[in-house]
């Protein structure tokens, strides 16, 4: 084997290899990933250090046969195989943990002696020591086993960790909480305030440094992004599981996050609104009156502004019935409910008495399928067949794309590419996160005789994955092919 990297073109290759009896560390990266770029470098040293381990690397998108078969779905991401079995998994830029895992597969460097426990950090030789000591270095920290941020000044480094520790918990969003631009920012500002814990926000919307630095910084491509004394906690999945199973109230009590609480008003008066109980009391009638309930200007037959008009026609795309409330017809009610809702705007659309948002987060969400979601699992309409469900989604948007990532923060580089190629056209588009939710992803494969993502569709019909949609780009086609 001799200490070197080999390039895997096949499953067959692979399977070969695995099956050799050696020990098999397999890398999958990608050409434009620098996490990917920079664990190389430590990958390349590792094989030098285990000559008698097959060291063996995957360009992701490139083979995507294999990336599947493994379930990658970002990168950089390592498979472990030992007597052709996979033993460990590790994703993202880990150095000390690349070279510990390493070191437990493959075993000692000097042949009769024991591997290094994972717990003494570094496991293997000096030259991959002194490798991951300069990225250590070049980092800004002397912990090795810290997440490598890329491409960030020291500047930048302490400008972030300042907003990181400017509050125990530290939100990072889309908006602010009385106005969150997203549905995941809500759930989030909505778990903490049940959580009742003060916490401080960010608006990432406004300083496109902060948004594109935290995502190197934390090694976190996706917002918002929760920390509770300075430590990331994670996204909205997250912190939603963390909410629901009691850890994140037992995270805020290790860390002496103290509850604010709340106390009851007196004399009919709610001490957090300042509401008087009668309006409470209708708003919240008002407010279940229908399953599903819009708070808008004007009424569905006769809008009075264009943001109520856009979640009208949602809804009945949707095929939804509704309940609505005209808002400039009762004054009390259009700002009470600003006050009781803690949302300063309108329209404001609740299902089964929760409220999801206004005009902007109600498209982001049928966009994405999440408002389908939410109202399949609040019962307001059944549940789809996988066809059915694949079928509204490919039409819920005359263009399509169902990539791995959203649009702002993609999760691989030909999903980046077809976005920043449908951007450059100007055509509007919506899209699926393909990587949210697995039935989907393997369902339209079938569905669509199309094995890879991201697959972007015209009006219901297969358009093609990245290479034909860049082909279309560059013979000046794309635009005119998603406007026919």
């Amino acid at each position: 084997m001799g200490g070197s990297v080999k390039d895997v073109q096949s499953k067959g290759e692979l399977d070969d290899l695995r099956q050799s009896g050696a020990p098999v560390i397999l890398h999958f990266w990608a050409s434009w990933c620098e996490a990917s770029k920079h664990m190389d470098t430590v990958f390349s040293h590792l094989s030098t250090d285990f000559p008698h381990a097959h060291f063996l690397r995957v360009e992701a998108e490139e083979q995507p046969e294999i990336s599947e078969t493994y379930t990658v779905s970002a990168v950089p991401y390592f498979v472990f195989f030992k007597d052709g079995k996979v033993v460990d998994k590790l994703e993202g830029a880990d150095p000390s943990g690349l070279a510990n895992k390493v070191a437990k597969v493959a075993g000692s460097i000097n042949p009769g002696e024991p591997a290094a426990p994972a717990s003494l950090g570094m496991a293997a030789g000096p030259t991959i020591l002194e490798s991951v000591k300069e990225l250590a270095k070049e980092n800004g920290s002397s912990q090795m086993g810290n997440q490598v941020q890329l491409g960030l000044s020291d500047a930048q480094k302490k400008q972030l960790q300042q907003l990181i520790d400017s509050h125990p918990v530290m939100l990072f969003m889309k908006g602010s909480p009385e106005e969150p631009k997203c549905g995941f920012s809500k759930k989030v500002v909505g778990i903490l305030k049940d959580e009742k814990v003060k916490f401080g926000t960010f608006d990432i919307l406004l300083d496109n440094e902060v948004r594109e630095g935290l995502k190197k910084f934390s090694n976190w491509p996706t917002f918002p992004q929760l920390y509770c004394k300075g430590e990331l906690l994670g996204g909205c999945d997250i912190a939603i599981a963390m909410h629901e199973s009691g850890e994140l109230k037992e995270v805020f009590r290790d860390h002496g996050v103290d509850a604010t609480g709340t106390k009851a008003g007196t004399g009919g008066i709610s001490e957090s609104t300042g509401l008087s109980a009668t309006l409470i009391s209708r708003l919240e009638s008002l407010i279940n009156s229908s399953p599903v309930m819009l708070f808008m200007k004007g009424k569905p037959d006769e809008t009075k502004c264009g943001f109520s008009h856009k979640v009208v026609e949602i809804l009945t795309e949707e095929k939804v019935d509704f309940g609505s409330f005209d808002i400039l017809s009762d004054d009390e009610v259009r700002q009470g409910l600003k006050v009781y809702s803690n949302w300063s705007s309108f329209p404001q659309l609740y299902i089964r008495g929760e409220l999801i948002g206004g005009s902007d987060i109600v498209l982001e969400m049928q966009k994405s399928g999440e408002l389908k979601r939410v109202l399949t699992e609040k019962g307001i309409i059944k549940k789809e067949s996988l066809e059915d469900r694949l079928k509204n989604l490919i039409t819920s948007s005359s263009v399509m794309l169902f990539m791995k990532g959203t649009p702002d923060a993609p999760r691989c580089g030909f999903s980046s590419k077809v976005v920043n190629a449908l951007k450059e056209e100007g055509v509007d588009f919506g899209y699926f996160d393909i990587l949210t939710d697995e039935e989907v992803r393997q369902g339209l494969k079938v569905f669509s005789n199309w094995p890879t993502f991201p697959q972007l569709y015209y009006k219901g019909e297969l358009i093609g994955g990245c290479d034909i949609v860049l082909e279309l780009r560059n013979n000046g086609e794309l635009k005119a092919t998603l406007s026919e």
